[in-house]
């Protein structure tokens, strides 16, 4: 298992590693921010005088703009290059995320919420679109691994920003700090060069992208993957959203006991995406997603049932290396079923998408868990998810290891030894 990793973490020239943490730390601010609101909005509940359905909306609010950030974001860069929209992409987020901090009341909340849903929106598939044109193809299953895990580690950074910022300043300090990493990773993003292969895809070809969408390969496989983002969405949302609140509110612990068993969780979601990652380059993607979410169905029923601090640790600790771990496999997997000619936006929107199909997710769990209970309505909505993600992952198809940048036809991800095949 180790000598696999080791073979895939070998050294990246200075520009493919300044891509990939570029793109790391935007992600990981996309989950910092996003992973704000889940640990304080009973807390902004009780400030503003709402309802925790009501707050709960703040999480749909974002994820259904992001479609919207990922059409436009990822159309400009197929057409302009990668590196110019993900700083401006960053920009805009990081002055929308600060803004939040001085919101009055719930609507202009909401409504900077929806703001900075556009900004997320873009940065996901732009990030990993120029992150996994730079990585050796033999090696993306790591690397999109550990991208992946930036989601994990920036849900960890909040959850230590809880601890340590919240107690003083509330749940303004916290949106205030997140200018903070906002503007690291714009920093290290102006150190990027720009996408050879994009540069390549222009060279050979200016498809416009919706000639490329005329070819039924194309819109099927389109199709099919915002199905699949959509379990992998409500997968996700379904076992990390709700969680905080099940442990303050539905057992009484407190605050503190809920953010350290989110520190724990995130730690095995970090471990699960390096590794399935990795794994993914011998396994196959599909394989290894079946596999991981096989394994969150084993989970599920200490998820849901553990009372006891040590089990809830363990059970959410394995339950996220499961599910993160079928999502490290997905920045590769996405992107090498992208067409060259339209590679920054077909996975930030068909994810996107699938975003927002699943954005209903913490809405139905909290009317779900004040009628019948935290651990059924984590059990419905988790338990389905997990089915389908394995279904719709054993009827698809994938194109590990093809190389990008070739001859651009519309209808392929990109030529390759690989077989490429549409779902």
């Amino acid at each position: 298992m180790l000598t696999t990793v080791r073979e895939q973490a070998r050294g990246l020239t200075k520009d493919q590693r300044n891509a990939f943490v570029a793109a790391y730390l935007g992600w990981a601010m996309d989950a910092f921010d996003y992973f704000l609101v889940v640990l304080v909005y009973s807390e902004i509940a009780d400030d503003f005088h709402v309802s925790l359905t009501d707050m709960a909306f703040l999480t749909t609010a974002t994820l259904v703009m992001r479609p919207v950030g990922a059409f436009v974001f990822g159309l400009w860069a197929d057409r302009r290059g990668r590196r110019l929209p993900l700083m401006v992409d960053v920009v805009f987020y990081s002055i929308v995320g600060f803004a939040c901090a001085f919101a009055p009341n719930y609507a202009v909340l909401l409504v900077l919420r929806l703001l900075y849903g556009i900004g997320m929106g873009g940065e996901w598939g732009l990030g990993a679109a120029l992150a996994m044109e730079k990585i050796p193809a033999e090696r993306r299953g790591f690397w999109s691994g550990l991208l992946q895990s930036g989601y994990s580690l920036g849900y960890l950074l909040a959850a230590v920003a809880f601890f340590v910022i919240e107690p003083a300043f509330g749940w303004r300090g916290l949106f205030a700090f997140s200018l903070v990493p906002a503007l690291v990773a714009l920093w290290v993003r102006t150190r990027v060069e720009e996408s050879e292969v994009w540069e390549k895809s222009v060279r050979l070809n200016r498809t416009p992208a919706y000639q490329v969408f005329r070819d039924p390969a194309v819109l099927k496989r389109f199709v099919y993957l915002v199905a699949l983002m959509t379990a992998f969405n409500w997968m996700s949302h379904g076992t990390q959203d709700i969680y905080p609140t099940f442990v303050k509110k539905g057992l009484g612990l407190s605050p503190d006991t809920s953010i350290a068993i989110a520190v724990v969780y995130n730690i095995g979601a970090i471990i699960g995406g390096a590794l399935l990652g990795a794994f993914s380059e011998r396994l196959g993607r599909r394989r290894t997603i079946m596999i991981a979410a096989a394994g969150g169905l084993v989970v599920v029923p200490f998820f849901v049932l553990s009372t006891a601090v040590g089990w809830l640790m363990l059970s959410s600790f394995l339950m996220q290396m499961c599910v993160q771990g079928a999502w490290g496999v997905i920045p590769a997997h996405l992107t090498e079923m992208s067409p060259d000619a339209i590679r920054g936006f077909y996975p930030g929107v068909t994810y996107q998408l699938g975003n927002l199909i699943a954005a209903l997710n913490l809405p139905i769990q909290e009317a779900l868990a004040e009628r019948h209970g935290y651990p059924a309505a984590m059990t419905w909505t988790v338990v389905p998810a997990l089915a389908v993600v394995i279904v719709l992952s054993a009827v698809g198809k994938e194109a590990k290891g093809i190389r990008f940048g070739g001859s651009g036809a519309p209808g392929d991800p990109a030529p390759s030894t690989a077989v490429a095949d549409s779902a």
